[in-house]
């Protein structure tokens, strides 16, 4: 309850509003948002989903995991993860999604800049982890012109560039070019 009135609260004192769409969620599902340009992003995301009651966990790099950070990292459902090493992060989280009854994965998978400046396209772990663990994508947009924090859809996956296009496709419609 508290948790639901403090995500109220951080959207009413920045002006934003937000979709209630409960029928895009289950009980599992992998959640994409773009674009992920500020710390806000990711503070209006965890409040959203306080909103609406959907305990989420994200993928955060290890280093932050220290006293007292760890403590709230950990309260919003961080895991920490080793982005030195090569580690088997697809499998990792599918065999999450296999183990557990509820498991929410939410994941900015927008790609870095390159070196000359060139933006490299969107990772696509996000979607072999919901193809591997059988679970929906649901497409979360951070829509900043309106203020408003918005879902899109969710698909099932079925087959990678099939479902790229897709993706592309619902962020263009929304004014988000993710290409």
């Amino acid at each position: 309850m508290l948790s639901t009135l403090l995500g109220k609260a951080v959207f009413k004192l920045n002006g934003w509003t937000y979709d209630n769409k409960p029928e895009l969620f289950g009980s599992k599902q992998v959640i994409i948002g773009f674009p992920h340009t500020t710390n806000m992003d990711t503070v209006r995301a965890v409040a959203l989903f306080n909103i609406l009651n959907l305990k989420t966990n994200t993928l955060i790099k290890k280093e932050l995991f220290f006293w007292p950070l760890s403590t709230v990292l950990n309260a919003v459902g961080g895991l920490p993860i080793d982005r030195q090493q090569s580690q088997n992060l697809v499998q990792n989280m599918i065999d999450e999604f296999n183990q557990r009854e509820h498991f929410t994965l939410v994941i900015a998978p927008e790609g870095t800049r390159g070196k000359d400046g060139q933006k490299k396209g969107i990772k696509t772990g996000f979607w072999h982890i919901a193809k591997g663990a059988n679970v929906p994508i649901v497409l979360m947009l951070a829509d900043n012109a309106n203020k408003r924090g918005r879902f899109l859809g969710k698909i099932i996956p079925t087959a990678l560039e099939t479902d790229l296009e897709t993706i592309y496709r619902l962020y263009a419609q929304a004014g988000v070019d993710i290409r």
